[in-house]
């Protein structure tokens, strides 16, 4: 039986009527008490002996957010953009993991998204963190994370950076050119260091290797220089860029590893770890990426060989767990003014719809990221349809053509260039979006004034991970 619960930074009690067996919590409320009633949502009714499926979950918490505003006389910014998300698909992801890469151990890539609640449940789970940035490291070890569960995944790092970890005790560090070895060796020389290598990244979606990684004919040089610095290189690490798509890149990057791992004991260094990066999504391309990185690791690193295995996973644990709801703030019909002048016919309208969120904000994962997100409605025209068959864009040419838009001054400011959905949205109406927990919050900007603060509901589908986050 699955037992959600819903929690928060700032802990506001809700009555769920149909969840009696739930903890709920709510994140920073603007108008404080909110109530469930009692709604048979999805055409589907509960037995009360069984809790919520996610989905239901999710639906409620989005629920009874919305239809507690009036956007005819909120306080302003109570109907902003929001978040809800689900721990328990989290938990899910990591016994993903741990089924098909059973000898990696996973280095939450931070930067993907740090929400504290997200660290908290991946810390319990004994993840360690691949941090960028003193902040990023700062936050990690606010938690109460040992350094030694974090690799501080930068080959190009700020001096002042170096010092700082160094006085934390995070050893853990990449380097991939001799200015970095010279750097490292100045300010940290006890440092455990990673050589970064080159891989190809042209099947990702965010390219790395034009910006890091050594190619294969520096590996040696670089390694000899280490040597020559007194300084302790403990494994090889690589990227095959974000959002991977060709298990082959695994492959390929895993054989390249092992070379690199002979060529260090040719210069006396015994290398006791492989750090096999990131690239990896939560979609259904996962368990084949996996199967090709297991296989290979199986040849060239075996469970005998002694070697350490660990990876950089980010948007792998994030993205599903994040839905994203946004505010329909204005609209612009637009209709063919030279059908009706001709007195042709008059055409069903089209609508621009204004949200309140962007590429700015939570949307800048469309520039950065090579997204598309999916918009869905949420509610219209006082009805709440989150996940029913209206809520859905509509493959053919029936229903009502829409653009999606986010609310700066910018011309670029675009989400969606064309949908269609079978109903009519107007000024207070909802839309959501699904899987945004990847590259989203982390990168949204305060452009024209607009919030980077968004709240965001918690739910935890998964008993394992309410147990884990003691609620």
């Amino acid at each position: 039986m699955v037992m959600p619960t819903l929690l928060a930074d700032r802990f506001v009690s809700l009555d769920y009527t149909e969840l009696t067996n739930n903890h709920v919590f709510l994140k920073s409320c603007n108008n404080g008490y909110f109530e469930q009633h009692n709604h048979h949502h999805l055409g589907e009714h509960h037995h009360h002996h069984e809790g919520p499926t996610a989905k239901e979950l999710i639906g409620n918490a989005l629920r009874q957010r919305v239809e507690s505003i009036d956007h005819e006389d909120c306080e302003p910014g109570e109907e902003d953009t929001f978040f809800v998300a689900d721990l328990g698909e989290v938990y899910r992801q990591h016994l993903r993991w741990k089924m098909n890469l059973p000898r990696v151990k996973p280095f939450y890539a931070v930067k993907c998204n740090p929400d504290p609640m997200l660290l908290k449940l991946l810390a319990a789970l004994g993840n360690g963190f691949d941090c960028a940035s003193k902040a990023e490291i700062e936050q990690v070890l606010r938690m109460g994370v040992d350094p030694s569960r974090i690799i501080y995944a930068q080959p190009c790092k700020t001096n002042s950076y170096v010092r700082y970890v160094a006085q934390q005790g995070v050893r853990a560090m990449t380097f991939d050119n001799a200015d970095e070895l010279r750097k490292i060796a100045r300010f940290y020389p006890e440092a455990e260091l990673y050589l970064r290598i080159l891989t190809d990244d042209t099947s990702s979606l965010c390219r790395l290797s034009m910006k890091f990684g050594a190619s294969l004919d520096s590996t040696d040089g670089l390694l000899a220089l280490a040597r020559d610095l007194n300084l302790n290189v403990v494994g090889v690490s690589f990227h095959v860029g974000s959002g991977a798509s060709d298990p082959s890149a695994f492959l390929k990057a895993v054989r390249d590893s092992h070379m690199v791992f002979q060529q260090a004991a040719s210069h006396g260094f015994s290398l006791k770890t492989l750090d096999v990066g990131g690239g990896f999504c939560a979609d259904n391309t996962f368990e084949q990426m996996a199967g090709v990185l297991r296989e290979a690791l199986d040849e060239y690193f075996p469970a005998h060989s002694g070697i350490n295995l660990i990876a950089e996973p980010g948007r792998f644990y994030a993205s599903a767990a994040y839905t994203l709801a946004c505010n329909v703030i204005a609209r612009r019909t637009i209709q063919d003014t030279d059908l009706i002048n001709n007195g042709t016919t008059t055409p069903d309208p089209s609508y621009m719809l204004y949200v309140n969120d962007g590429l700015y904000g939570n949307f800048s994962s469309i520039m950065f990221d090579h997204q598309h997100p999916e918009a869905k409605v949420l509610r219209a025209g006082g009805q709440t349809l989150y996940d029913t068959p209206a809520a859905n864009g509509m493959d053919d040419r029936s229903g009502v053509e829409y653009s999606i838009w986010g609310p700066t001054c910018d011309g670029i400011d675009r989400i969606t260039e064309s949908i269609r959905f079978p109903v009519v949205l107007d000024v207070g109406d909802w839309l959501y979006f699904e899987d945004m927990g990847a590259y989203t919050k982390c990168s949204a900007t305060t452009f024209n004034g607009f919030s980077n603060e968004h709240d965001v509901i918690y739910v935890c589908s998964e008993p394992g991970a309410k147990a884990l986050l003691d609620l």
